[in-house]
This record gives structure tokens, sequence and C-alpha cells, in this order.
């Protein structure tokens, strides 16, 4: 799977929101300064050959889906960070994530509750 730039990940938000839009859509949902129209059209295409974008055609209007959830690509984006710069350790990158304070308490006490029902065994 490509990355995303920045602005990429801007325009597939709007994609995954919506769903389904034109590209005026898309501009009108943009922050500004807005893109010109064909900039962001060309952007629109690059994110289709990349693989996360399709289209169906109505007459001479294209209305563009996401090929890939949200979901996905985080999942995807987060294991390719673990991978290159924690080693592949899932342990390093929460005590990372720990040690400069981007999880709470009881975001700590969450994620060992998930710990400890995953290590449950199967009670039947």
């Amino acid at each position: 799977m490509n990355e995303l730039n920045h602005n990429e990940e801007l325009i597939m938000g709007i994609f995954w929101k919506r769903e389904n839009a034109l590209v005026r859509d898309v501009l009108e949902e943009l922050p500004e300064p807005k893109p010109p129209y064909t900039t962001l059209a060309s952007t629109i295409r690059l994110l289709e050959k990349k693989g996360f974008l399709s289209h169906k055609t109505y007459g001479t209007t294209h209305l563009f889906f996401p090929l890939i959830s949200q979901e996905e690509y985080s999942k995807k984006s987060i294991n390719r960070i673990v991978k290159n710069f924690f080693e592949g350790s899932v342990g390093n990158f929460l005590s990372f994530m720990v040690k400069e304070k981007n999880i709470s308490d009881e975001e700590i006490q969450d994620l060992q509750k998930l710990i400890d029902e995953y290590d449950k065994p199967d009670k039947k």
C-alpha cells in the first residue's frame, strides 16, 4: 500500500466521511486556502491510480468512492510506523507513547484490560 501525504489524507478523510463525492463536493469541504479545482481533480485521479479511490461515471460526471476503509488504512499505517521506527515492537511503540504522554492513565488501564482479556483462556 502506498503512503499518503498530508493533503491526500485530508482528501481521503472527506471520502471516508461522505462515502462518495464529486470533485466539487470535496472542494467545498476543504479548508482555506482551497486548491484550484484542476489541482484537486489531479490529486483525486492520483489517489485513484494509487488504489485508494475508484469512480462511477454518470454521463460526463465522475462520482468517486473509497476502495480502502479508514480503519484499514489506519491499521496499515500504524503497522508501518511500528516496523520502521520501533524495530517492529508494539511494546517499544507503546512505551514511546506513554513516555511522550500521548496515552492517558485511563487509556493505559483500558489497554491493560484488553491484554488481560486476551491472555485469558476460553471459558467453557
